[in-house]
């Protein structure tokens, strides 16, 4: 009878290592597919981004997640209001822009590089946006005319304007 009482805080352990689990796993799958992910074809991009006023850049000020930074961070961004998109099932989609957009580029020679969607802009049938805020003179600047493949992410950053 003593074995049984004292083997009964390690059943009761082993449940809750189980449903600890369990939460961790379902956590990190809500995650993994909470990121949504939209398209936009080449042209209605080049389009939106060459609205009059969408090439001035703005001074902007976000918050700075890593801990213990008490400084925010200052940068150029894009003057674009929001920017219309397509979810997986192809319908219309508006979204807002804001330091929390990731943007995809798929070039037609296979090679892919994000950007930061608010530092993105068109000048001259070219793309141009950051890849850091932090290291703000790591730019990119890609050709239209080379790009297969334009994806937008919510990254879920907590990210925000100040």
């Amino acid at each position: 009878m003593n074995a049984q009482w004292t083997d009964l805080p390690l059943q009761f352990m082993h449940k809750n290592q189980m449903k600890i689990k369990l939460i961790a796993l379902i956590g990190t799958v809500f995650l993994l597919f909470s990121c949504k992910t939209y398209t936009i074809p080449v042209d209605s991009f080049r389009v939106q981004m060459t609205e009059p006023g969408s090439e001035k850049l703005r001074e902007v000020e976000i918050n700075n997640p890593a801990l213990y930074s008490y400084q925010n961070i200052k940068y150029e961004a894009n003057s674009l209001k929001s920017i219309v998109v397509l979810d997986k099932k192809g319908n219309k989609v508006k979204l807002e822009n804001s330091p929390k957009l990731e943007m995809r580029i798929t070039r037609k020679n296979g090679k892919k590089n994000i950007l930061l969607f608010d530092t993105v802009i068109v000048e001259n049938d070219t793309l141009k946006g950051a890849r850091s805020r932090l290291i703000q003179n790591l730019r990119r600047e890609i050709p239209l005319s080379t790009i297969e493949k334009i994806e937008i992410q919510d990254s879920g950053k907590v990210y925000k304007y100040q």
